[in-house]
């Protein structure tokens, strides 16, 4: 590999924001000085902060272009390289592509075979055409009669590095609110209010037959595989409790601060969504993102359904007073890293994998701040 040398930058260090440079060679940090050290060799970042590349443990997007419309499937190369590029060209330089096995409905995604999907990803790596490091995290949806089938092609895959357990039963976690689930079942995906009505009737049926079987399953397979576990929706403390027995590491999306503090006592990284601090709270009308993290509750931030929110949610925690630009940083670098057991890369710092993004802050109209992905670097490679 080429060597890579930036100055001029404002580097976002773990504890602070340094003015200086920095040196990668064979994609890794080999040397970070102060100052204007180096001259005017390599590129000059002209002031732009130098952040490390984001990594991101949960993210809709593919599915998102994979079914653009309900009922509407794309095809799978060209759905993962538009994914690809959004998630580069957000700052994303390490992504868990979240893939939901198990749905009562059978026109959703999430009832469909990822075969091809997979093996749409394992050629697009081998042909070097990806931007972003794929991982792949499956959501499982416990009350669905066909979980554990669907999830047979990621049996043993190589890629998989996370699981996690989820039920949308209306009436319970996040759709405890049923207006709310309305809202979101007729809206996005497309169902009509019999249809709604219809599914709400048979959930609790389904959740009694098919939830803890599902869990014990992959659970399981999480302990004899050594797959990091989450649990997903946490809204009370007996929630954490029975996560956290079963070996979870993280609370994905807890909906209440009494989940979201029970987790942290118990040593889980919580995650929260990057569209919850952007829209100043939840679309769900559960705990607010800020909230917690005022609080030192939220140990990462996840673009869930908008990759370019990860970048606007920090900025967002730094402006109000929230947290300072490295803590905000850590959110959507180093601590995901940790929470995946991904140790080389999330920081800016000697030996680490050189996985950069140059951001430019801009004012806007409004009086707020923007920040504008300028680079991207995966192991010193320029990839944006």
């Amino acid at each position: 590999m080429n060597p890579l040398a930036i100055h001029n930058a404002r580097l976002v260090l773990p504890d602070e924001v340094r003015l200086g440079s920095l040196q990668a060679v064979n994609g890794r940090i080999e040397a970070i000085d102060s100052g204007s050290a180096w001259g005017s060799t390599g590129i000059d970042f002209e002031g732009d902060y130098l952040l490390p590349g984001l990594v991101e443990i949960h993210t809709d997007n593919l599915e998102r272009h994979l079914m653009p419309r309900p009922k509407v499937q794309w095809a799978e190369l060209p759905a993962l390289l538009a994914h690809d590029a959004e998630i580069a060209a957000a700052g994303i330089t390490t992504v868990f592509d979240a893939l939901g096995v198990g749905a009562t409905d059978h026109d959703s995604l999430r009832s469909s075979a990822w075969d091809t999907v997979l093996a749409t990803l394992n050629l697009c790596t081998a042909k070097d055409l990806l931007r972003a490091e794929h991982h792949l995290h499956v959501r499982c949806e416990l009350p669905a009669a066909n979980t554990i089938d669907l999830f047979a092609p990621f049996h043993e895959h190589p890629r998989l590095g996370l699981i996690s357990l989820m039920d949308h039963t209306p009436g319970q976690r996040q759709w405890e609110n049923i207006d709310h689930a309305r809202i979101y079942y007729t809206g996005k995906k497309g169902w009509d209010e019999e249809k709604f009505e219809r599914q709400v009737a048979h959930a609790t049926d389904l959740q009694v037959r098919h939830a803890r079987p599902n869990r014990r399953y992959f659970v399981d397979y999480c302990q004899s595989h050594g797959i990091t576990l989450a649990s997903h929706d946490d809204t009370t403390s007996a929630h954490v409790d029975e996560a956290h027995a079963d070996g979870a590491r993280i609370s994905e999306f807890p909906t209440t601060e009494q989940a979201a503090r029970a987790a942290h006592q118990r040593g889980m990284y919580t995650v929260m969504g990057g569209p919850n601090v952007v829209r100043g709270g939840s679309h769900s009308g559960n705990v607010a993102a800020a909230h917690l993290a005022g609080l030192g509750l939220m140990d990462i931030l996840s673009s869930d359904y908008v990759p370019g929110s990860l970048l606007t949610a920090t900025l967002r925690l730094v402006h109000d007073g929230v947290l300072s630009l490295p803590q905000a940083v850590a959110t959507v670098t180093a601590n995901p890293a940790r929470a995946v057991g991904l140790h080389d890369r999330g920081a800016i710092a000697l030996g680490l994998r050189a996985d950069l993004v140059q951001v430019r802050l801009v004012e806007v109209a409004d009086g707020n701040w923007h920040a504008v992905v300028r680079g991207v670097w995966r192991q010193g490679q320029r990839v944006h």
